[in-house]
């Protein structure tokens, strides 16, 4: 049977100076996360559940109140929080603390694979000696995710928001590079279809024992922009049966508006362009969880 060994069981030089690299980077990752106050996931274990939009939205709205926020887009193979938050095209400076990362809506510090690919629609591809291209495998993946986190010169921030991809294996990597994560956000629907599977990665999140966990309902109803009106977008109760299941408090409700998709498109939240509408009185009520849950009540 074969068996691989772990970089802590190599007790020789290797001359790849490989268990020392590994060393400084997790040197370099927690100096780096000693500098933020609050990592928080924002996850589902579903896609399709617009959870990257909520992402870019919260962002934007904590950072126009004052705060000093980044945000990691964890999805490689499918990002786009780049392009949510306005800094698609955005050149990122290398410095000698590390790579900077770029400002988008509100002042907002993004990092995402958008900002280093030179075509816009190409496949993430690794390509190794000898000019064989592989897609990217998940240890590449973690591998980049580290270095999202642990050689991006953030600086001090008081909220750092990770937007986690589609899958329960990607909350876990997280878990395991940030085993101190402040709290993680959970995004569903109220479709019956998000409901087994965001159940899955709710009882990943307790299992872990993650000390604050907020539901987030998205798509709660579908907002009229003509009429005003909020009428019914999917049956069934998804969010309420998640949080009496898992006793998961919902911390807001935000519900869907054709003009977020059209805004985020154009890079500039909808929070930002309509900030006395429905959908931002939403997310306030999920920005103020935020600061009391998991920045002690912080505000600039």
């Amino acid at each position: 049977m074969t068996r691989f060994r772990t970089y802590h069981e190599v007790s020789h030089d290797t001359g790849s100076h490989l268990l020392e690299q590994v060393v400084e980077q997790g040197e370099r990752l927690k100096a780096r996360l000693d500098r933020i106050g609050t990592v928080v996931a924002v996850a589902s274990g579903k896609g399709g559940v617009g959870k990257s939009a909520v992402t870019a939205n919260l962002a934007a709205l904590l950072a126009q109140g004052g705060l000093e926020v980044g945000v990691v887009d964890a999805d490689l193979n499918g990002p786009s929080i780049g392009r949510m938050l306005g800094a698609l095209g955005a050149r990122l400076a290398d410095e000698p603390d590390g790579i900077v990362p770029a400002r988008g809506a509100a002042g907002v510090r993004v990092i995402s694979m958008e900002l280093l690919q030179d075509e816009e629609d190409a496949p993430l591809r690794w390509r190794e000696p000898g000019g064989h291209t592989y897609l990217w495998q998940s240890s590449v993946e973690a591998t980049a995710l580290r270095e999202f986190l642990g050689d991006v010169a953030w600086g001090d921030l008081d909220v750092l928001l990770v937007d986690v991809p589609p899958g329960t294996d990607k909350i876990r990597r997280l878990l395991e590079l940030v085993p101190g994560l402040g709290g993680t956000l959970v995004v569903t629907t109220p479709s019956e279809l998000s409901r087994s599977v965001v159940a899955r990665s709710l009882r990943l999140i307790h299992e872990a024992e993650v000390p604050v966990v907020g539901l987030v309902s998205n798509m709660s109803g579908y907002l009229c922009p003509d009429c005003g009106g909020l009428h019914a977008l999917f049956p069934g109760t998804a969010p309420e049966e998640l949080a009496a299941r898992f006793e998961v408090p919902i911390w807001g409700e935000i519900p869907f508006d054709p003009r977020l998709g059209a805004s985020t498109d154009r890079g500039m939240p909808w929070v930002l362009e309509d900030p006395e509408g429905a959908v931002a009185d939403a997310f306030r009520s999920v920005a103020r969880r935020v600061r009391e849950e998991l920045l002690g009540g912080r505000r600039p």
